[in-house]
């Protein structure tokens, strides 16, 4: 019994029932300390996010030396093919149900929340992009040159980031959680603008499904190893992206469930996981799909030709890679191609938002747990390619 109580997902899964029950008995005087609380865990997970990037993919192409560039450009494709292939299921999807559906538009009625009480800012050190491309050319150069002394330092600094990560991130998880759903509750997106939209999240949570479904039979035939040995340990991680609606801030816990795969190489895992928490917003895309296509039928009266659909689609799966993995950072990424491609105005624009903001949590579940099925395709196109697997350390947990 205690060791359910004291495991990841037990303290996931409370501290969302625990936000919930309280947002809905707390005062106005009560949520201005817990929105200051989770303002300022999420600055703190924030702020140790690109520290993570930096930790875990530099070292990790480090150690895969002069294959480094092979793994990186074949991740890097077939995250723009999970992307693409997704939206455009999504848009089959919309062409064949957005027609029949009768979808209630009102989204008024909410509370607002109480200003931050006490606003403790934490930059981050630099953007999320930037430690990722920051991560990449280090590791690299530091490959192609062979430098020793920068190699073990970034190997040391991996273990630097571990222990920030086992002793600091995880432990406030839960809190950071519960104080997120505490404030959902509270503003009635969950017991108010949730049942107006309980058509297309249900369509959208089902796609979300389907796809993940592929991803991990596409790499269970690809790599010739069992994916439910992979998807078996992304429970927690799951639940995470769901609380906090980050792919970076679930990187953590993502990462600690991928390792204990025993058919994932440690190698691919250090260096796959934090990278597709960046590149690859196949859920994220999917629901912005979907939800566009809703509001054109809705505002306008029409769904966006098949021309403009694919052209979104190709487009939107490169935004896809550049966006932040943090909460709504796809649909941010992409405002320009919803008003430039698909011509949405204000109204539009907001609502789109809006309603991106009621299932973000679950479309970045489906991308934090597709991670899992390309970078089991990752061990796949290692082991295909006779590339040696580099000892990595022990799991974070």
């Amino acid at each position: 019994m205690k060791k359910i109580t004291s495991s990841l997902p037990f303290r996931l899964i409370l501290g969302i029932a625990i936000g919930v029950a309280l947002g809905q008995i707390f005062p106005e005087s009560a949520m201005k300390v817990v929105v200051s609380v989770q303002y300022i865990l999420g600055q703190l997970i924030t702020f140790c996010v690109p520290l993570i990037v930096i930790g875990f993919i530099a070292p990790s192409i480090t150690k895969l030396g002069s294959n480094a560039s092979r793994l990186l450009g074949f991740a890097v494709i077939i995250a723009y093919i999970s992307s693409i292939c997704a939206a455009f299921m999504s848009t089959a999807a919309g062409y064949a149900l957005i027609p029949h559906l009768s979808i209630d538009t009102d989204v008024a009625g909410l509370r607002e929340l109480p200003a931050v009480v006490f606003q403790l800012d934490i930059p981050q050190i630099m953007s999320v992009m930037s430690a990722l491309v920051l991560s990449i050319l280090l590791g690299l150069a530091a490959t192609w040159t062979k430098s020793t002394l920068t190699i073990n330092f970034l190997a040391e600094f991996q273990n630097i980031v571990l222990d920030i990560v086992k002793k600091v991130i995880i432990p406030i998880l839960p809190f950071y959680i519960a104080a997120t759903f505490c404030n959902l509750s509270y503003e009635g997106m969950i017991t108010h603008q949730l049942p107006a939209f309980i058509q297309i999240i249900l369509i959208v949570m089902a796609g979300h499904y389907i796809w993940m479904a592929v991803l991990y039979l596409i790499a269970g035939v690809y790599s010739g190893k069992n994916p439910w040995e992979v998807v078996k340990h992304y429970g927690p991680a799951y639940l995470t992206a769901v609380g906090t609606m980050s792919s970076a801030a679930t990187m953590a816990v993502a990462l600690d469930g991928a390792r204990k795969s025993t058919v994932l190489r440690k190698d691919m895992v250090d260096f796959g996981v934090p990278l597709f928490a960046n590149i690859h917003l196949c859920g994220s895309v999917l629901t912005e799909v979907f939800f566009c296509m809703t509001i054109s039928k809705m505002l306008y009266g029409e769904l966006p030709s098949v021309g403009t659909m694919v052209l979104f689609c190709l487009l939107l799966g490169v935004f896809a890679i550049g966006a932040p993995g943090v909460p709504g950072g796809t649909v941010m990424a992409s405002l320009g191609l919803i008003t430039g491609v698909l011509g949405f105005g204000n109204d539009g624009t907001a609502l789109m938002l809006a309603i991106f903001a009621l299932q973000d949590s679950f479309g970045t579940a489906c991308n934090v747990t597709g991670d899992g099925a390309l970078t089991l395709m990752l061990t796949g196109y290692a082991d295909k390619h006779g590339l040696a697997e580099q000892k990595m350390d022990s799991p974070i947990l």
